[in-house]
Parts: structure tokens; sequence; C-alpha cells
């Protein structure tokens, strides 16, 4: 579990690339500067860790691009104390960014062998979620709606309406939406009935799966 000055320079290079790319919250780029990226992907991997690319982890899914980590949190506006859902754990380095932000963060992951890897790993790295469980995204957490912030890390067929349901008057839900490739998409909730809807061009993500083991 080593982060050495090696690591720490290759972050804020890392940073550096996403400001240019048009990251400007400021306090976004701190958490991407401070958390070891490489810890949370294969060690074969490492050398590449702090590449703007997403790199393959356990069970066929993704580590996302940093960029893509950055535009999502950055869209979300996160506060602190944010009561934040988050879709889609998988190695739980987006997890960590809005834990180091201050949010308090309930995730769900479909798949069981990333969930049991991931809620370890965190914890052995000092990320504690408020809430980590294993299920099917497309429901949310109606146990504990609800949410100021919803954030969807996999490409979502369309909008489950749970996750819009969840959400309080004033929040926000980052979702990419489509299916070969997505449009990310941010919800405002503007009352009990009513959305804003804006988009801000494509990404590609690994799908959102529904009702899988």
């Amino acid at each position: 579990m080593k982060d050495n000055f090696r690591h720490q320079g290759k972050r804020q290079h890392l940073v550096e690339i996403l400001r240019d790319k048009g990251i400007t919250d400021e306090k976004v780029l701190a958490a991407i500067n401070k958390i070891p990226r490489h810890l949370f992907m294969d060690s074969s991997f490492e050398d590449h860790a702090y590449q703007d690319k997403a790199f393959p982890i356990a069970a066929n899914q993704t580590i996302s691009q940093p960029y893509t980590v950055a535009f999502q949190t950055q869209l979300l506006e996160v506060k602190k104390g944010d009561k934040i859902l988050e879709i889609g754990t998988g190695s739980g380095y987006q997890t960590a960014v809005l834990c180091e932000l201050g949010a308090q963060v309930y995730s769900i992951e479909r798949q069981q062998e990333l969930y049991k890897k991931t809620k370890l790993f965190l914890n052995k790295i000092g990320y504690r979620p408020k809430y980590l469980t294993f299920g099917d995204g497309y429901k949310g957490l109606p146990l504990y709606k609800p949410f100021d912030k919803s954030i969807v890390t996999a490409g979502a067929p369309y909008v489950p309406n749970p996750l819009l349901a969840q959400l309080k008057v004033g929040g926000r839900l980052v979702i990419p939406v489509g299916t070969e490739s997505q449009v990310m998409t941010l919800f405002v909730r503007k009352s009990a009935k009513e959305f804003e809807k804006k988009e801000f061009g494509e990404f590609r993500f690994v799908p959102l799966l529904e009702d899988k083991n």
C-alpha cells in the first residue's frame, strides 16, 4: 500500500491535465491530487494509474477515466455533508473522491465480487462511505431517501424513475444516458413534479445492469 513521491508527482501532473481539459472546481482537483489512484488498480496497471484513461478492474468493469470522474463530480456541486447516492461503486475511486469532499456516501454495487473487494479496500485506506450495499442500482435506496445528490457511474439506457423520485427538491442527478455511447445528463429537481435537464456531450461507460448477480 505504498504512496511515494513519484506517485504524488504523477498525481500533480494529472491534475494539470484535468485543468487543461476544463475542470475548474478546485476542491475536486484537490481530491484527485490526494487520492492514490494506483492503489485502486491491478498492480500490473500501476504505471498507467495517472494517465487520463479508464482501465479494467475485476468483474469485467472499469475504473473510470479521471477526467470523467472529475467532470461528473464537478456537475454534482458537492457540498460538505451532502447525502449522495452513488450507483455503481466499482473500484471505489469515485466513492473516495466524494468522501474526500466531505459527502455522506450511500453506494450500490451489483457485482458481488467487486462489492466485497471494494468494501474491504475502502476501509483499509481510510475512506468510509455511510452505507455500501450489494444490489440493483435501478431501484436506488428508498430506505435512505431523500438524497441531496445522485451520481450514476455506468451507462444507463434510460433514466430510472426511482433515482429521480429519491432526490430532494433542489437535488441534482448526474447520469450518462445511452446504449452505445452515453450523453452526460444533469437533472435538477425544481419541484415535486418538475425537473430541469441539461446535456453535456458524449462519454463512454460500461453498461448499468439490472437485476443481475
